[in-house]
């Protein structure tokens, strides 16, 4: 196995050129391809991925442009321009120079140019999604709240719908929740429901999901040991920075948090290249930058090498380009004040060459040219050479869509990832729990107003009975009454009776009178004595 890549022929010494070789033990240092438009970098970006590939090295590229999908297709003779790489080939010393194709693998964020791409948003991580949205420290606190309880509660969390059902649930029982976990407040939930709305806008919808993306069918070689060519369309998904920049750091994390340690492999395990790199770094708070630069330098050690393409150096931030130690810059135009920033910048970068002008050279190289410094064998970068560049062996431009579709059929991920998958999951729990409340809700309410109805029928009922029971008790003590009362003959018998026995009791009163006290009736019955008798024998025949 050759243990390197040949990038180009340098100035020539005094024993002819000087062939710039990338070392396969230090390719996982990173590096940097850099250059104004329509100087070559797409060109050398293709090179370079070809020969990794052909030396059994999976490697990812992202297709902004749309051309890089050439490099499964084999280039021709009859091609735009096929003269000018059989001459550069030639004049660098290329006599084995043919043309060849590459085991490629398309894929595309929203599956329209190859196979979908997605993570669920367990799998992404509270962390993550705060500094992809720029959150603040309460916001962020209150997102690790929702997926806290989300994985006490078994809820699985795997789509934006699932994590927007979750956070309206913590609003509706923020009281709750903040006497458990700690403040949750309907503000907070806000905040971060609206970060959502614009990721999802951007087309975050197609990248949560199932079925996720099983990291390792990335890292796939052919039957014939080449590495595979995984090639993303980004064409449309560069409008997008923020879903951009949400899947690139989501991939580089999870080759981190997946892949062992290996320190500095014979070849990487894998090779990343982001082409218009600046959409990465452009508006990304700062919280994302010191995300990247940190898994830019720890994940050297897991044999991954990450390529930045971009038009300007300076476009990668200080802290991540430190992390560069191959890189290989194409001319840049000296226009304008920033420019001319950018030249110095790029120059002072490079280890001194005595017999170069860094600055002068950068502005005078041709399409197809470069300044090359690659990383020797110890680690320290090799003298900066301005070089030719090797021509790519693949075809210089896009596969139509016939060829993309038989690509896709042959491809070793065909029918893994292209129907979706619903599970259940928070969403769909949450809404059956709330509609199971709501029927609670109603079953108790309509239960309580039956109760109601019940219980004011049952006083109406108990007032008609006590007014039953009274007119029952009046009548029957009216009956009574009358039942007691005696009857027309009986009253007359009784005054006749009464009637008589007064009269009787008046004769018997006199006759006693006058037997007593002699004398004839009238005068003895008017005494006081006769008196006293008719009044007592009067009362005794009562």
């Amino acid at each position: 196995m050759s243990d390197g890549i040949f990038i180009g022929l340098g100035a020539p010494d005094k024993n002819g050129g000087i062939p710039q070789t990338l070392n396969l033990r230090r390719a996982n240092r990173h590096g940097l391809i850099a250059g104004a438009t329509g100087t070559g970098k797409t060109v050398t970006l293709q090179g370079i991925a070809e020969s990794f590939s052909a030396l059994g090295v999976p490697v990812f590229l992202a297709d902004v442009k749309g051309d890089l999908s050439g490099i499964s297709m084999a280039g021709s003779p009859t091609a735009k321009n096929a003269d000018k790489l059989v001459a550069r080939a030639k004049e660098i010393g290329l006599e084995n120079y043919s043309y060849a194709d590459n085991p490629a693998i398309f894929w595309d964020l929203y599956g329209e140019q190859g196979h979908p791409i997605r993570t669920t948003v367990s799998e992404m991580g509270p962390l993550l999604l705060s500094r992809l949205m720029d959150l603040n420290e309460t916001q962020e606190g209150v997102l690790s709240i929702a997926f806290k309880y989300a994985d006490e509660e078994g809820l699985l969390l795997l789509d934006l719908g699932d994590l927007q059902a979750m956070l309206a649930y913590c609003a509706e029982n923020a009281d709750s929740l903040s006497a458990r976990y700690g403040n949750v407040t309907k503000a907070s939930v806000g905040a971060i429901q609206r970060q959502l709305l614009q990721l999802e806008s951007q087309g975050g919808a197609h990248f949560f999901g199932e079925p996720a993306l099983d990291i390792h069918d990335m890292l796939k070689v052919d039957e014939k040991g080449r590495g595979y060519v995984n090639v993303l369309a980004a064409d449309k998904l560069m409008q997008s920075p923020k879903l951009y920049a949400t899947f690139l750091l989501w991939l580089l994390s999870e080759l981190f948090e997946t892949l062992p340690e290996v320190g500095d492999p014979d070849k990487p395990v894998l090779v990343f290249f982001f082409d218009e790199a600046h959409l990465l770094f452009d508006d990304a708070p700062k919280a994302l930058t010191d995300k990247i630069e940190q898994v830019v330098r720890l994940i050297r050690s897991k044999g991954v090498g990450v390529y930045f393409v971009t038009q300007n150096p300076i476009d990668i931030p200080e802290d991540v380009a430190g992390q560069l130690g191959n890189r290989v810059q194409h001319a840049l135009r000296a226009f304008t004040p920033r420019d001319q920033k950018a030249i110095k910048a790029a120059a002072e970068t490079f280890r001194v060459n005595p017999d170069l002008n860094v600055e002068t050279a950068i502005i005078e190289l041709k399409v197809g040219e470069a300044l090359v410094s690659l990383l020797q064998e110890d680690g320290s970068p090799g003298i900066v050479q301005r070089t030719l560049i090797a021509p790519p062996r693949s075809r210089l431009g896009p596969v139509d869509a016939k060829e993309r579709a038989i690509i896709q059929s042959i491809s070793p991920c065909a029918g893994k990832y292209d129907a979706t998958l619903d599970r259940e999951s928070a969403e769909e729990i949450l809404a059956a729990r709330g509609q199971a409340a709501a029927a609670a809700a109603q079953a108790s309410k309509a239960q309580a107003e039956a109760d109601k109805a019940a219980a004011e029928q049952a006083k109406i009922e108990a007032r008609q009975r006590e007014a039953q029971l009274k007119e029952q008790a009046r009548q029957e003590a009216a009956a009574a009454r009358e039942a007691a009362r005696p009857s027309g003959f009986d009253r007359a018998i009784q005054s006749a009776t009464r009637s008589a026995a007064s009269t009787v009791g008046r004769q018997v009163a006199n006759e006693l009178g006058r037997a007593v006290f002699g004398g004839s009736s009238r005068k003895s019955s008017g005494g006081i004595a006769g008196q006293l008798v008719r009044g007592i024998l009067g009362s005794l025949f009562k």
